[in-house]
C-alpha cells in the first residue's frame, strides 16, 4: 500500500500493487467506517474507489493521519489472515433475495460454461463485497469478497459485459458483468446480463441514508421463489 499526500487534510491510501487490490480497498474501507461510528476517528469522509480509498478530514480542520493509519495497518492485518485462512464471514451486512428469472439468465448460464441452475447457484453462493458506488444513486459495483471459491471467481468472469445495451434496464434488475455483481436501482439503460430480479429497494430518497448499500459492505443474494399472480391465486 502507498500513503500519497492529498494536501494538508487529506491522504489517499492506494492499494493497486497489492494482490487483491479490489478486495483489501473495500475491506479497508469498512474498517475506517467503523471506527468513524465508534468514535475512534474524528469526523472525515472516507472514499472508496476500485483500488484506492481517500480520507478527507473538513477544509482547514486537519487530519488525525496517525489514527487513520492505525486502523488501515490492523484492517490490512486481519484481511491478511483471513486470505491465509481462507475464511469468509458466516453472516453478510445485507441479504437480497432473487427469483433468478432474468432475460438473460440462459445466455449468461452458456458464457459461464455451466447450466442455469448452476449460474443461481454460483451467483448465491459467494460473498460479495461492494467495492464503491457509481453510475446512478444506489448502484454498487459488487466484486467477491476476499477468500471466495477461485472456481467461483473464475465461472462468474466469464460473463463479460452484453454486445449491445439496453436502452432501459427495469429497477431491481440482477445483473452480473465482468466479474462484479449489481442491482439497478431505478430504471436505466444498462449492458450488464440480467439474471433475476429483487423488491428490495436498493435507493429511498425519503431514507437516511437514502441508499441501501455503502461500500465496503458485504451482500449475499438468497434464491427466492416467483411470488404468485393474481390469477394463480
Amino acid at each position: 500500500m502507498r500513503e500519497l499526500r492529498a494536501g494538508s487534510d487529506a491522504v489517499l491510501l492506494d492499494f493497486s500493487t497489492g494482490r487483491a487490490p479490489e478486495a483489501e480497498a473495500a475491506h479497508v474501507a469498512k474498517a475506517l467506517r467503523s471506527a468513524l461510528h465508534d468514535g475512534a476517528l474524528a469526523s472525515c469522509d472516507v472514499v472508496l474507489s476500485a483500488h484506492t480509498i481517500l480520507v478527507e478530514a473538513l477544509p482547514g480542520a486537519g487530519l488525525d493521519e496517525l489514527s487513520v493509519l492505525r486502523v488501515v495497518h490492523r484492517a490490512r492485518h486481519s484481511f491478511t489472515e483471513a486470505r491465509r485462512s481462507n475464511g469468509l464471514p458466516a453472516t453478510a451486512d445485507l441479504e437480497i433475495p432473487v427469483v433468478y428469472d432474468g432475460a438473460d439468465l440462459a445466455e449468461a448460464a452458456q458464457l459461464a460454461e455451466i447450466t442455469e441452475t448452476q449460474l443461481a447457484a454460483t451467483h448465491s453462493a459467494v460473498l460479495w463485497t461492494v467495492q464503491f458506488m457509481g453510475f446512478a444513486p444506489g448502484f454498487g459495483y459488487l466484486v467477491p469478497a476476499a477468500g471466495t471459491s477461485p472456481e467461483h471467481v473464475r465461472t462468474l468472469a466469464r460473463i463479460t459485459r452484453r454486445t449491445e445495451s439496453r436502452p432501459v434496464v427495469p429497477a431491481g434488475s440482477v445483473a452480473v458483468a465482468a466479474g462484479y455483481s449489481a442491482v439497478y436501482p431505478r430504471s436505466s439503460p444498462g449492458g450488464w446480463f440480467l439474471l433475476g430480479t429483487t423488491d428490495v429497494a436498493m435507493w429511498d430518497s425519503a431514507a437516511e441514508p437514502p441508499s441501501r448499500l455503502t461500500a465496503g459492505m458485504t451482500v449475499r443474494f438468497r434464491a427466492a421463489q416467483r411470488p404468485p399472480t393474481e390469477e394463480e391465486r
